[in-house]
């Protein structure tokens, strides 16, 4: 049963917060990870030669992957046993090892304020499927692009939220040929916490 279940759009920020305040990971937490995660991309280079944002401009779908990819392991390398990757089609994104519940869908994105998944999230959710659950936490984080025409553009991490939705609170796409689903604005500004925003100065 959703957390929200009987609640009014009106108390759906309260319960977001008692959300968040129970989950395993502080905001301090997620914040240090993502911002760590996205330092770590900044300064890579590919075969120690070339280097991202200068000699190859990756696309924020790319970007976006390599967050996926480096939250899950800091967040195993600090909390060795209770978090991990990914490793099967119902395991979310970031895994907490002694509670599934509390497991993470991260979602990312370079738009300034909206984040996106694929048409499946708005379709209707199974306990029986065979792959992950569309409920439960999510990591929403928002960036922005590198420039080509700019080389000495250093891209930021814009907004970090943090929270719970449920499958419901996806929509799909109405064309027969969309690809993507969204949440509206009233979800995302209470489901989803606020944690970081880079014009109100980071860390809130």
């Amino acid at each position: 049963m959703s957390p929200y279940e009987n609640l009014s759009e009106e108390q759906w920020k309260e319960k977001t917060e008692e959300l968040v305040k129970s989950h395993p990971l502080d905001k301090n937490d997620i914040i240090d990870v993502v911002l760590r995660s996205w330092d770590g991309i900044l300064k890579t280079k590919i075969a120690g030669e070339l280097q991202l944002g200068k000699d190859i401009i990756p696309s924020p779908q790319i970007l976006g992957n390599y967050l996926h990819e480096l939250i899950p392991v800091f967040l195993e390398k600090k909390y060795p046993g209770e978090w991990s990757r990914d490793f099967g089609k119902k395991d979310k994104d970031l895994v907490y090892k002694p509670d599934p519940e509390y497991s993470v869908e991260i979602k990312t994105s370079s738009n300034n304020y909206n984040i996106y998944g694929n048409a499946s999230y708005g379709q209707e959710d199974s306990a029986d499927s065979n792959f992950k659950s569309k409920d439960g936490y999510y990591l929403a984080v928002n960036f922005e692009k590198f420039k080509r025409e700019d080389p000495d553009f250093i891209p930021r991490i814009k907004k970090i939220r943090f929270g719970w939705l449920d499958h419901s609170d996806w929509h799909s796409q109405s064309a027969s040929s969309g690809q993507q689903s969204h949440i509206s604005p009233t979800v995302r500004d209470n489901k989803l916490l606020l944690l970081y925003d880079i014009k109100k100065g980071g860390r809130l």
